[in-house]
């Protein structure tokens, strides 16, 4: 017969490894909700040396990050089109501006308030 402590020590094992397995399982394929690319980078730069990211350099990298996310099916994190949009105003580029700003706000209805603040000041 079997003791009573060696039948709860193999539960208790069995248990653990389904446990621990489930939690490989899942840590093992979490994928990034979003496609970063050079947009933290950018930003980063932006606080820590402003000027050294001027707004045509910022427009072309920002620019591949949406088309290579969009080519791998990925999205592009918040923030990201406003910036761009930003960035194609300080260019003067006032029509591309308010496009990108209202892709932010199509792909993110939370920041309408936020961006429709900014095409109302570009609008007057």
């Amino acid at each position: 017969m079997e003791s009573i402590a060696g039948k709860l020590i193999a539960a208790f094992l069995k248990r653990g490894v389904v446990v621990v397995s489930f939690l490989i399982i899942g840590c093992a394929t979490s994928q990034p909700l979003y496609y970063w690319g050079n947009y933290e980078e950018i930003i980063y730069q932006m606080y820590i040396k402003p000027g050294s990211a001027d707004p045509g350099t910022q427009v072309q990298k920002l620019k591949e990050d949406v088309n290579k996310a969009s080519s791998e099916g990925k999205h592009v994190p918040p923030g990201l089109h406003a910036h761009l949009g930003y960035m194609y105003f300080l260019q003067g580029n006032t029509h591309e501006a308010l496009l990108e700003f209202e892709a932010e706000k199509k792909l993110f209805p939370e920041s309408a308030k936020f961006v429709d603040g900014l095409t109302g000041r570009i609008k007057k």
